[in-house]
């Protein structure tokens, strides 16, 4: 065998490979519905957020039937019919004065929107994307102009911008409270965050702060700032911001951080001393390596190689709308990290490791591992064992139908326990 044939069969290996890597045990919810993993993880994502009001299963199937299986043209139209539908249906509530089942319409709306959106970044150009997102964030405003516990867009001073967030607060009482500052990690947004935590977290009192940091929501589609692997210095002026609202308990401030945050939580808890607790969903020790155990056993000397590596790009670019899996990995990974290659992107990720960092923690830590994550495998053990800090390890298991990625489709159980252990440190 050649040399360039070995390194094409390496590049198949690859994307089969890859499949699995961003890909979650689908057998658990939604493999029923469709043969792509990533399919059936997208809509076990957005159907799991009917237990926070985000989603109804009976709406969530019938879109789903309705949709080609790896058509990514056919999930987007589909969502976006859906979406569109009770956003009309919020408008009419809402004119007739029924202000809280339009609330309950425009957060499902939201996303819905958002979940439309979700594998258009293979054309970081695609108009649809800003559109798209910018309908899921005024719906999730509408929504939260009409909720009974306060949710306030805030605007975060940020170097020579800001960045966007919410704050979710218990009530108007402006009494001060703990306070979590979330944030989400490859693909999320700080509207999805509402429904992921801080809807349950509100009703247990903390207050919370959602915010959209570097290659996230806003930051990206509209600023086109991408990641920045030393997420100190994005968390900190959050925490200042934080400091001057009187509603928080400048003693009792925590962080977390879901998916990739998994790793940009614990680096900025690394730096930022005012942080009391911090939660990695899942934990990541080193996103690079995770990254490259998954590739061909040659790609470290494809991307040394500039002939090689050229052979590569044209290879993964060449199936980006073929392959869902493949193509959203990479896609995403380009547009949110502001690469022009797959291997540009691959490189990118080699400073987003916590080997320097880890044992420079010194607030308590709960590291979050799920049984059947097949996107970080391995990385919260590590993460763990490297931590010199107050430290706790938390695996959610298949059998208690927590067991993949940040628990999605089990939200009720996920943050039963976290939140449970954010009382016990940040109230004790």
């Amino acid at each position: 065998m050649n040399e360039k044939k070995g390194r094409r069969l390496s590049s198949v290996v690859f994307i089969l490979i890859v499949g699995f890597f961003i890909s979650n045990d689908y057998a658990q919810v939604g493999g029923f519905v469709f043969k792509d993993p990533q399919y059936s993880f997208q809509l076990l994502r957005t159907m799991g957020y009917s237990s926070t009001g985000a989603a109804d299963i009976g709406e969530c199937l019938s879109t789903a039937s309705r949709i080609k299986n790896g058509d990514n043209e056919s999930w987007y139209s589909e969502w976006l019919k859906t979406a569109k539908r009770l956003e009309k249906m919020a408008d009419d509530f809402l004119a007739k004065g029924h202000k809280k089942s339009a609330k309950e319409a425009y957060f499902r709306a939201s996303n819905y929107y958002r979940t439309a959106e979700f594998f258009l970044h293979t054309n970081p150009a695609d108009p649809r994307i800003l559109k798209t997102w910018s309908k899921s964030r005024e719906c999730f405003k509408k929504g939260a102009n009409l909720s009974v516990r306060p949710i306030k867009s805030v605007r975060i001073p940020f170097e020579k911008t800001t960045l966007p967030g919410y704050l979710c607060l218990v009530d108007n009482s402006g009494k001060k409270r703990p306070l979590l500052i979330i944030h989400s990690g490859f693909d999320g947004t700080a509207e999805e965050l509402y429904f992921e935590i801080a809807h349950l977290a509100t009703e247990r009192g903390f207050n919370c702060l959602l915010f959209e940091g570097p290659g996230q929501g806003e930051m990206i589609r509209v600023q086109k700032i991408p990641f920045r692997p030393d997420w100190e210095n994005v968390v900190s002026p959050v925490v200042n911001f934080a400091l001057k609202l009187s509603e928080v308990n400048p003693e009792k401030i925590g962080l977390i951080g879901f998916s990739f945050g998994g790793y940009l939580a614990p680096r900025a808890a690394a730096y930022e001393s005012r942080i009391k607790a911090c939660v990695a969903d899942g934990g990541v020790y080193d996103f690079y390596a995770n990254a490259i155990k998954k590739c061909p056993p040659n790609i470290k000397e494809i991307l040394k190689s500039k002939k090689a590596s050229e052979e590569f790009n044209t290879e993964i670019i060449s199936i980006l709308n073929k392959d869902v899996d493949v193509g959203w990995f990479f896609g995403n990974g380009m547009f949110t990290f502001g690469a022009k290659t797959p291997t540009g992107f691959l490189k990118k990720l080699q400073p987003y490791n916590m080997k320097n960092s880890a044992a420079k923690i010194k607030c308590p830590v709960l590291v979050v591992d799920s049984e059947g994550d097949k996107d970080l495998p391995g990385q919260a053990k590590q993460l763990y064992n490297a931590l010199k800090c107050p430290k706790e390890y938390l695996l959610f298991t298949i059998e208690e139908g927590a067991g993949d990625h940040c628990q999605m489709g089990a939200m009720m159980i996920s943050n039963e326990k976290i939140l449970n252990w954010l009382q016990d440190t940040l109230l004790k």
